[in-house]
């Protein structure tokens, strides 16, 4: 099903474009930053562990709330995970949060709704983040570029 896309397009323009415009639009309402890594295939077996290298690989723990989140897909392997910083896990709600939103994913992602799925999540994870750090002008804006980080 994936085999669609060409070999280095994970998702196509306007898929892309959409999630980038869902990051922009979560991100006007908060302090928080957002950023989705995807990639084919995740090089360890746990995604979760992947995703903390990510955060840190993409310097997300130098935002000056420490409140952002990545997240993080691998498409062929069909695995992804959610990973916030230190300010944003605990008052997002904790592992019940996390769990309700990736299981919100997890429905997407089964239905082959890559674009939407990811879409939704942004929107959710914007809530929280909007939520406990709004939008402050005191605070650098955009910390953190909005684009899609694609793997090899």
């Amino acid at each position: 099903m994936f085999s669609l896309f060409p070999k280095k397009e994970l998702l196509h323009k306007d898929a892309q474009h959409k999630i980038v415009e869902s990051i922009k639009e979560a991100e006007s309402k908060t302090t928080g930053e957002i950023r989705v890594f995807m990639e084919p295939n995740c090089r360890y077996m746990d995604a979760l562990h992947r995703a903390q290298e990510l955060f840190a690989n993409l310097g997300m723990e130098k935002t000056q709330a420490r409140n952002a989140i990545i997240i993080y897909v691998a498409l062929k392997d069909r695995q992804f995970a959610l990973f916030g910083d230190i300010a944003i896990y605990d008052k997002a709600g904790g592992a019940e949060f996390w769990k309700g939103a990736a299981a919100k994913l997890t429905g997407h992602l089964k239905m082959n709704e890559v674009a939407e799925g990811l879409c939704n999540c942004i929107h959710e994870l914007g809530s929280a983040l909007a939520t406990h750090f709004p939008y402050d002008p005191a605070i650098k804006k955009n910390e953190l570029p909005d684009e899609i980080v694609f793997g090899k």
